[in-house]
């Protein structure tokens, strides 16, 4: 929730900003506004991967916030928070595209796939594939070919393969759990922890659609999973159980 102090402060900034021009450098001075160096720290925390970021500590209700304010802003300004090093600017840019999409006709969101797909190489970290790629790959791709994705899941770019994977979030809650349980399996000799996880994660989202699919799965594969990936697969089952899948 974001308390009344904050949303006070950022109606006004915003409403000071929005009456310049609706631009990149726009936006970013509205996140600054509400940059909290405290909450920098802590969420600096949990990327490790992400060597030379900046953080400033936005909140994701104050982010969304200010994603409503800009969401009309040019897909250019949109590329260049996208390619930023301040991490906040390239969630808010995600933040924009993922409502722009949500709220598009069938074009717009066809023109938000594309450009998505064209500037991926901007993402840089796990939230950057987590925000983005199933409300907007995986909406988008649902009830189409999905050939896009069995081409990223062997990229040699980390976050491709992650993209691939997690786009099938929207999939599986749509009961649909084919492609999860093959993209998986294709990497399952994958040597990223982040693939790790995110393989795993499928899997127990799969595994809430359809119990038997899940275990059949492991039944074949349990055994030659990297630890994390099985851990995160088996991690809803009762406790007995995933000790006799950790000890095999």
């Amino acid at each position: 929730m974001i308390d009344r102090f904050d949303l006070c402060l950022l109606c006004d900034s915003l409403t000071a900003i929005m009456k310049s021009t609706n631009t990149a450098a726009a936006a970013t001075a509205a996140l600054q506004k509400i940059a909290n160096p405290q909450k920098a720290i802590t969420y600096r925390g949990y990327f490790k991967e992400c060597g030379d970021d900046i953080f400033l500590g936005v909140t994701t209700p104050l982010m969304r916030a200010v994603a409503k304010e800009f969401r009309d802003l040019p897909l250019p300004q949109i590329r260049l928070l996208m390619s930023s090093r301040i991490h906040d600017e390239r969630s808010l840019a995600h933040a924009i595209l993922r409502l722009r999409f949500e709220k598009g006709s069938e074009d717009e969101q066809e023109r938000i796939f594309d450009f998505y797909v064209k500037n991926r190489k901007f993402i840089r970290s796990w939230d950057g594939v987590d925000d983005s790629a199933p409300y907007i790959a995986g909406r988008f791709l649902l009830n189409r070919d999905k050939k896009l994705l069995y081409d990223l899941i062997v990229s040699e770019n980390i976050w491709d393969r992650r993209i691939a994977l997690v786009t099938t979030w929207w999939f599986i809650r749509n009961g649909r759990i084919d492609d999860t349980l093959k993209l998986v399996q294709l990497v399952l000799k994958d040597n990223e922890d982040l693939i790790h996880k995110a393989a795993g994660w499928m899997l127990r989202e799969a595994g809430k659609r359809d119990a038997g699919a899940l275990k059949g799965f492991l039944k074949t594969h349990g055994k030659s999973m990297p630890r994390t990936m099985l851990r995160y697969a088996i991690e809803r089952f009762p406790e007995a159980e995933r000790k006799t899948y950790l000890r095999s």
